[in-house]
Parts: structure tokens; C-alpha cells; sequence
């Protein structure tokens, strides 16, 4: 068994898990190499029990590649684990302290793990220097891809990502990071971003090599970001695939005369997805309600008055507004178009239609794709089931984003979890060892 899967989320009380995980460490053959080992305990972990894991760990980790740890406990003893694996290739951490629901784990400056290739970090806390710049990144030399999932910034203004080897870069629902991004990863290939409540403004070096980008959000709630967000266009001039959600779009039209703007990026896109969320009730409906009465008062006030009879209707904006697709892809007009759902019956799928100009819709259904050409704009119909969004990478390869549904990873998705088994055969190949954006949300929400 070169492989160990212990998921507590696979038995029915802690004490059966504790047993289970005890007889594993006691019984394996420790002739065969451990190469791979995954501890997920959503709540607090009995101190014992992971001692004893963390010392097995250290006591085979001489071929040890892949470690996940997602627990709250001695932060202390997990580090003094992690540092001692110096064969790493790729590391998932998910680490609280000891009853806590709030506190985020200080990630320490002095981490060495030469062979990593990829890193995904849950609820930790970066510290600034004495410039206000937080590098927590700089030791990982052969660094593929980075998962940021519900971090902040201590003592620090910027977060700088610096990497020459980096080439896929999620970050998720780091609402708390109030801190400005700077990334210098001229390899950097796909970034994925999802955002909660905030937009985090991005510059550096790194942005004109990206070639995905990816953004979702069903909860940007202030037209600040709007312009935020529209440097994010100029930044990432060079990419290929967009994927977004409606909501994003949403945001983007609140620029003022967003439509009128001739873009100098977007030369190379070949992609555009789109992932139709509903907006519930909030600032940014109430944002958009505004824009639109604007845009109508600039008509006549008859416009103004039917629009405000609508809304009292229960009236809702367009889930993609008016000429914002054919903006996007102004530079690239034969950029094919992909629209995706999960709630269909939630859309005026007419609407839509109407609102990107030249292209015919043959069928609804939940998923469908446009394409576009400048001699003959149609639409080819396709289905195909939704995804579930998986936030990290596989070790060391460039990776597909997760799926059309949700950017919501630095690559493919992870595997579900093991079974309670917990042991894979030894001709397996490596796994992939990242919880999933639902099993993190849910580990989040469990403490």
C-alpha cells in the first residue's frame, strides 16, 4: 500500500475513524515505500491520533511525494512533519488551530521543499516584510501550481507571487485578503479566481503570458469593482479561453460606457464562456436597476416610468447585458461562445438571444455553445453534464481548467474521496490528493 486515503468523512462517529486510522499505522507493510498519504478530519482531531500519524509520517517519508492535511490541531507538530518530507512533490494543507473557527494559520517564511511542485493552502496568513510585501512563495523554486483558498495578508499591502516555474494559479474566497496581488510568474499559463464579496486589483509581470482566465462569483456586491475588474481585461490581454459568470459580466457593464471602449487585448481569443447565475436580491441588482433607469432616462422619461413599473413586477435585468459579448469579443469576432447552467427555468432564454446580436439559437437546454463567424453567425447545439469544480492540481502537469460550469481550479478536478478502505493497489497511478472546492467549503463550515 504505497498510498493512504484516511477521510473521517467516510465513517460514522470519530471513535470508529481513531480505530480505524490506529490499525492502518499499526498493520501496514512497511516493506513497500509509503509515496502518497491524504488525513482529512474536518473538526478537531483527537491529539494522540495525530501524533502518531504525524510521527508515521516522518518515519517513512523517505520516499513520501504527496502529503494532504486538512485538521485542526498542533499546528506545531504539523509543520515539524511537513519540514521533515523533503521528497515532496506536492502538498495540501487545511490546518486551524485547536477550536477555533476564525483564527488563520501564520504559513512559515522558512518552509523548504526543494522538489515541490505543487501547493495548495487553506485558511493561512501570509506576513508582510518591513515594506508591506508579503513572499511567502519565493523558496519553492520548481513551483507548477498554487492553490489559495481563504487566506490573508498579516502586517502587508501586497501579496507578491513570484515564480518563474508557475504555471496554474487558483485563487478562491479570499475575501479577507485585503491586500493588493502582484504576480511575476512569466510562466504562468491559467489563472482561476473566485471571488466572494470582493475584487482583488492584480498588476506585474506575470499577467500577459496567461492563456485561460478564469472568473466566477455569484456575490460581487459594489460597482467599485467594476473598474477593478475591467483592468483585468487590459492586464490579461493575451489569453484565449474566458470563462466567467453572468454575474462578472453584470459587473463589468456597470463601467461607465463600457460598450463604447475599444479594446486593445483579446486579439487571441478563441473562447468565451459564460455561466448563468441568478442574481439575488442585493446591492448589485439594485446597482444594475439603477444603470439601466440611466441608460433609459437618456431616452425619454416615458422609458423611465415603464422601467420602474417593471421592476415593481418583480422585473429582472438581463441576465447578460446588451452587447457586453460582442465587447468582449470586438477583436476577436469568430470567438466561439459556450453558455452554460444548472437552472434553466431561472432564465429568459429568449432574452439572451436578443441580447447577443447575430446568433441563432436552434434548442434550449442546459448547456448549449454558440459560434460565431463573420460570414455566418449560427449556432451549433450541444449538451453535456455539469461538473462538479475541483480546486487543485494535479502534481507536476499544466492542467485543463475544471469544467464549463465554474473556473474553480488551478487545474483538473480532484478525485472524490477514498473509500474506507483508505489503501490503494500498488500498481495505481499517483493520486491526486487536493480536497475539492465542496469538500473544502463544507471542512470550512463544519468547525
Amino acid at each position: 500500500m504505497p498510498t493512504l486515503n484516511l477521510n473521517s468523512h467516510e465513517f460514522m462517529t470519530l471513535k470508529i475513524f481513531s480505530v480505524f486510522v490506529s490499525k492502518i499505522l499499526s498493520l501496514r507493510d512497511t516493506s513497500t515505500a509509503l509515496h502518497a498519504v491524504n488525513l482529512i478530519r474536518g473538526r478537531t482531531i483527537e491529539p494522540r491520533l495525530l501524533k502518531r500519524f504525524l510521527n508515521y509520517v516522518i518515519s517513512h517519508n523517505t520516499h513520501l511525494q504527496q502529503l494532504g492535511i486538512s485538521v485542526c490541531g498542533d499546528i506545531g507538530l504539523v509543520f515539524n512533519c511537513v519540514s521533515s518530507c523533503r521528497a515532496l512533490t506536492s502538498l495540501t494543507l487545511s490546518v486551524r488551530p485547536k477550536w477555533s473557527d476564525s483564527t488563520a494559520t501564520l504559513f512559515p517564511k522558512s518552509l523548504n521543499l526543494p522538489l515541490l511542485t505543487s501547493l495548495d493552502l487553506t485558511n493561512f496568513a501570509f506576513c508582510g516584510d518591513e515594506n508591506g510585501c508579503a513572499e511567502p512563495f519565493l523558496a519553492f523554486t520548481k513551483l507548477n501550481s498554487l492553490v489559495i483558498f481563504d487566506c490573508k495578508v498579516r502586517d502587508a499591502q501586497i501579496l507578491s507571487i513570484s515564480n518563474n516555474t508557475l504555471v496554474n494559479l487558483a485563487m478562491h474566497y479570499n475575501s479577507s485578503l485585503h491586500a493588493k496581488i502582484k504576480l511575476n510568474a512569466p510562466s504562468l499559463c491559467t489563472f482561476n479566481y473566485t471571488g466572494s464579496y470582493h475584487i482583488h486589483e492584480i498588476c506585474g509581470s506575470g499577467l500577459s503570458s496567461v492563456k485561460k482566465l478564469n472568473i466566477k462569483s455569484a456575490h460581487f456586491s459594489a460597482s467599485k469593482y467594476a473598474l477593478v475588474l475591467f483592468s483585468w481585461l487590459i492586464n490579461f490581454a493575451n489569453i484565449e479561453s474566458l470563462t466567467v459568470t453572468s454575474t462578472v459580466l453584470q459587473i463589468l457593464s456597470l463601467v461607465p460606457d463600457v460598450l463604447k471602449v475599444k479594446l486593445r487585448c483579446f486579439h487571441n481569443l478563441k473562447s468565451l464562456k459564460v455561466e448563468l447565475i441568478q442574481i439575488r436580491a442585493g446591492s448589485l441588482l439594485l446597482l444594475i436597476q439603477e444603470a439601466m433607469i440611466e441608460k433609459a432616462a437618456a431616452k425619454s422619461p416615458k422609458e423611465v416610468v415603464k422601467l420602474r413599473k417593471a421592476f415593481e413586477t418583480s422585473f429582472e435585468p438581463p441576465a447578460i447585458p446588451d452587447g457586453i459579448v460582442d465587447f468582449l469579443r470586438q477583436n476577436s469576432p469568430s470567438a466561439e461562445v459556450n453558455i452554460s447552467t444548472e437552472d434553466p427555468c431561472s432564465f429568459n432564454l429568449k432574452q439572451i438571444e436578443e441580447s447577443i446580436k447575430g446568433v441563432n439559437i436552434n434548442n434550449y437546454r442546459s448547456r448549449f455553445s454558440m459560434r460565431s463567424s463573420a460570414r455566418l453567425p449560427r449556432l451549433s447545439v450541444r449538451s453535456s453534464s455539469s461538473v462538479a469544480p475541483g480546486l487543485a492540481a494535479k502534481s507536476a502537469s499544466a492542467a485543463e481548467p475544471a469544467s464549463d460550469a465554474a473556473p474553480a481550479s488551478a487545474a483538473e478536478p480532484a478525485s472524490d474521496a477514498a473509500p474506507a478502505s483508505a489503501a490503494e493497489p500498488a500498481t495505481a497511478g499517483s493520486p491526486n490528493l487536493h480536497m475539492c472546492l465542496g469538500e473544502k467549503v463544507r471542512f470550512l463550515t463544519c468547525i
